[in-house]
């Protein structure tokens, strides 16, 4: 962790950050506006591109990893955007504990661990029990969109799709990238090692 991250994370967290206390993450904004929560936003780049590109929208960013979130936090600072709340938490818990049901627009879920060895795949964050969750916690007309660079991991999402059939795709199966996602490192690095990107864009009925 840089120095600059470690600053992030001591002041600008607690200014940033959702409160553990927090029991319904729309109550974090002063402004009502769509709800967008992105799990696993890595070093954060996506979430500050989508925060300067959607200024109509709120967002919450989910990332347990300290560099990560320290690097989104001084990049959200620096351009002086206020429409994004961070949580350091597990996503499950944020869910679970401080999403309502039916509050979120949106859920957006770019470039999860793919969890290559069949050993590991019980770790993938794509399951059906993950994805009943999203959709109690995703409001009706509201949208999933994953993304991923492993083919058989996007065998495997449509595969768990199948057994929560609340959530429609939208694609035939994949669609292109959508314009609200910007191209990410773990894209380009797969673009790199010749992998096909797939993007699922689902509607929870």
């Amino acid at each position: 962790m840089t120095e600059s991250q470690k600053e992030a994370l001591e002041t600008l967290l607690p200014v940033l950050g959702v409160p553990a206390d927090c029991n319904d993450l729309r109550t974090l904004f002063e402004r009502p506006a769509p709800l967008i929560v992105e799990i696993g936003c890595g070093n954060g780049q996506a979430m500050a591109w989508m925060a300067s590109n959607e200024p109509e929208h709120n967002f919450v960013g989910i990332e347990v990893h300290e560099p990560g979130v320290g690097r989104l936090l001084r990049s959200l600072h620096d351009q002086g955007s206020s429409n994004v709340r961070v949580a350091m938490r597990d996503a499950v818990e944020v869910l679970e504990q401080q999403a309502l049901p039916a509050s979120l627009d949106q859920v957006r879920i770019y470039f999860p661990d793919p969890w290559h060895k069949k050993r590991h795949h019980k770790r993938r964050l794509i399951q059906p029990p993950f994805l009943e969750l999203l959709a109690e916690r995703i409001k009706p007309g509201g949208l999933l969109h994953l993304a991923t660079d492993w083919a058989p991991y996007a065998e495997w999402m449509l595969e768990a799709l199948a057994e929560v059939p609340v959530f429609k795709n939208q694609g035939s199966p994949f669609l292109p990238r959508p314009a609200w996602r910007p191209q990410t490192h773990f894209e380009r690095r797969g673009e790199r090692r010749g992998h096909d990107i797939v993007d699922l864009l689902l509607e929870r009925q």
